[in-house]
């Protein structure tokens, strides 16, 4: 089962780039509001990190 445990909006960022983190099982993954998606992890720190990549790169 699915579960959103956090939601990040950086200042000075388009509004369509709203990072969630999800877990799936023992998985964690970041997502965007834009479409993209990071790669499943086990530890929800390096999901929050991609995802903070994917909105300042």
């Amino acid at each position: 089962m699915e579960q959103q445990s956090t939601k990040e909006h950086f200042p000075g960022h388009s509004p369509e780039h709203l990072i969630t983190t999800a877990e799936l099982g023992p998985f964690c993954f970041a997502r965007c509001s834009c479409g993209w998606r990071g790669p499943a992890r086990r530890a929800r720190s390096l999901a929050r990190t991609e995802g903070r990549k994917h909105v300042m790169g």
